[in-house]
């Protein structure tokens, strides 16, 4: 795509419709939670822009959260890529490799200058002045923080870049950080989880790029649209958590029933996320959907944080209490709505009849 053309005007030359560029806006808008009338705002704002130049760095990670992106469904990967972004340096993507790689990320730092967006997964090392992971033979600290100058935002993407990840885990024996340790000029975006959800990735990407701001965050610096709620707000399962009902074992008869997986360990309650709405694999199912408990690995240091089935424990609350209060909260609920609904037809019946307060009291 010729960088002297807009967006629109390149969409147009490959053929591409008004209608299918709705779509594309109306679908971004759509997992952003916003209005639909965003939707135009949207496309006029995006058909005027010049494609975006992005830089991706992978430092210490597994190369899931690049796995993940390539099966997001909404966006695509290839509307983003070839539509959008001009992905001018990425490990695993780029065609190039060896001195033509590193020379593509110096050209993109140089042309765009204050522009491009800069996103990074994988935590990075600095224990021995971060020898444990190196790239053309420059430690991955050196690497961010000459390409975080130009940025004009990051995007941490994974649990590793936001929060340090796995890596940083005890012993943490290469000393991983994360990379808003390290970056403090710069808006950060992290988009946590292990791997973060493709639609996630491609929504925070999608606003950025639309919108030309950083969207709402939480305190964690996480985008409020997907990190907002806890699992436990949205999921499927809540109801027999609320009457108190909860599978004992992986395959007794309460999940099969599909009862709630507190007491098997899902750390649902405490871990925010969109995996209950967005969903995995094309929104087709998530991991407590398909019977397994969330292990919370959107949070910092997820990974200490005990055994990924034991309940989430609560100073002077065990799960057998929160059964018993589910129980009584439901019963008292009811009686307290007997109450109100009984003193609501005594007050119509009252209306009704002209009957006086002595009467009613009596």
């Amino acid at each position: 795509m010729s960088d002297e053309l807009t967006l629109g005007e390149a969409l147009a030359r490959r053929g591409v419709s008004r209608r299918t560029f709705l779509k594309f806006c109306a679908s971004v808008a759509s997992v952003m939670a916003m209005p639909p009338g965003m939707v135009e705002v949207m496309a006029e704002a995006l058909a005027k822009v010049k494609r975006q130049s992005v830089i991706w760095l992978s430092f210490q990670e597994c190369t899931g959260c690049t796995e993940s992106i390539t099966r997001s469904h909404s966006p695509t990967l290839e509307s983003l890529i070839f539509n959008a972004i001009s992905l001018d340096y990425h490990h695993t993507l780029m065609a190039a490799s060896g001195t033509a790689a590193e020379e593509a990320r110096a050209q993109a730092m140089k042309e765009n200058a204050g522009k491009y967006i800069l996103v990074v997964d994988g935590s990075v090392p600095m224990k021995d002045g971060g020898i444990y992971s190196t790239i053309a033979g420059i430690s991955n600290h050196d690497m961010l923080v000459e390409t975080a100058k130009g940025a004009m935002a990051i995007i941490a993407v994974g649990t590793c870049a936001a929060f340090g990840g796995i890596p940083h885990a005890k012993p943490n024996p290469t000393g991983a950080v994360s990379v808003m340790d390290i970056i403090k000029d710069k808006p950060i975006i992290n988009v946590s989880g292990c791997p973060p959800i493709a639609t996630v990735m491609t929504g925070v990407i999608a606003h950025v790029l639309t919108l030309g701001t950083i969207p709402a965050l939480d305190h964690l610096k996480r985008p409020k649209a997907f990190f907002g709620d806890t699992i436990h707000d949205r999921c499927y399962r809540r109801p027999f958590y609320e009457r108190g009902q909860f599978a004992k074992t992986f395959d007794d008869e309460g999940a099969r029933n599909g009862w709630c997986l507190f007491e098997l360990g899902c750390k649902g309650p405490t871990t925010y996320n969109a995996c209950a709405t967005e969903k995995w694999n094309g929104g087709v199912s998530f991991p407590i959907q398909s019977g397994h408990g969330c292990i919370g690995c959107s949070e910092p240091d997820f990974w200490d944080a005990g055994s990924f089935y034991a309940p989430v424990s609560t100073p002077g609350v065990n799960v057998k209490t929160i059964a018993t209060a589910a129980v009584a909260a439901g019963a008292a609920a009811g009686v307290a709505f007997g109450l109100y609904d009984r003193a609501k037809r005594t007050r119509a019946q009252a209306s009704h009849e002209k009957l006086t307060v002595k009467d009613i009291k009596e």
